[in-house]
């Protein structure tokens, strides 16, 4: 089984390199060269630290390097599953489907990582809508164990069933969801982060202190160093989409703090600085 996956960023590096450790030939595409080296230079990275925790073999590690191959030619994503990890915007995504559709086999799996896009939109259009299917990691995806496996209104049941025992195939926890705002995680996680920015927003308590006092009661990680993972643009992204789907319900309404940290390019980790500063 080939692969190929559309986005070199940080999701879908993530993505690839899941892929390769599970022994698929993986081809990493992006736009331009210098991302699709990034990319690269990011899974080695991660494969040298998996060799250094004992938690892979040098020789997997090679071999796993050898299944990676890039390409900054969109008519080359011609495999058995096309997964995208491009931008959260729903006229991007349907035009590179599109695009796919008409290079690849009736039978090929078209994927996409959308975070809160409903999938039905995304397949909207297409010749075949019911071979379109959400496979959702989440951050970082060679850690996070958990895929979600959406199906649109079209979606078939063979597909979702592929899409779900590739996921297993990983080593990861996949779990069927339908294809509702957010779907399962992001709608259920969509408040944590609201709801901190709401109380950083009156000024209750700064991002510091909120984020000891959610981490002091037991997760792993506070909502605003959360979003700095996650990338403040990406969740943003995602809560304005959810705002949008639920018509506007303002527990979902995003922050005006999150808004400016995006206007200004403060990103999170990727960028150097979001919430908390990351250039020392």
């Amino acid at each position: 089984m080939k692969v190929a996956i559309a986005g070199a960023g940080v999701m879908g590096s993530g993505i690839a390199l899941c892929s390769i450790q599970a022994g698929y030939q993986t081809l990493l595409y992006d736009l331009n060269e210098a991302a699709t080296e990034k990319g690269r230079a990011y899974i080695y990275k991660e494969l040298a630290k998996a060799v250094e925790k004992g938690k892979m073999t040098t020789e997997q590690a090679e071999k796993a390097k050898s299944l990676l191959h890039t390409t900054t030619n969109r008519e080359d994503l011609v495999a058995d599953l096309v997964l995208e990890a491009v931008l959260e915007k729903p006229e991007i995504k349907r035009e590179l489907f599109s695009a796919l559709e008409t290079i690849n086999s009736p039978d090929t799996l078209l994927a996409t990582n959308t975070s809160s896009i409903p999938i039905t939109q995304i397949a909207a259009g297409l010749a075949k809508p019911e071979r379109v299917v959400g496979i959702h990691f989440f951050n970082p995806a060679h850690l996070m164990k958990l895929v979600e496996i959406i199906s649109g209104a079209a979606t078939t049941p063979e597909v979702a069933e592929k899409a779900f025992n590739w996921a297993l195939s990983l080593g990861k926890t996949a779990v069927h969801a339908k294809d509702a705002p957010g779907f399962i995680v992001n709608r259920v996680a969509r408040h944590y982060y609201v709801e901190g920015l709401k109380l950083a927003e009156e000024q209750v308590a700064s991002f510091e202190a909120i984020d000891r006092l959610c981490e002091s009661s037991g997760f792993r990680m506070g909502p605003f160093r959360l979003m700095d993972l996650i990338g403040v643009d990406t969740n943003f992204s995602v809560t304005s989409s959810m705002y949008q789907q639920f018509h506007y319900d303002p527990k979902f309404r995003p922050s005006r703090i999150q808004q400016q940290k995006v206007d200004a390019g403060q990103h999170g980790r990727k960028t150097g600085k979001g919430f908390y500063s990351y250039e020392d």
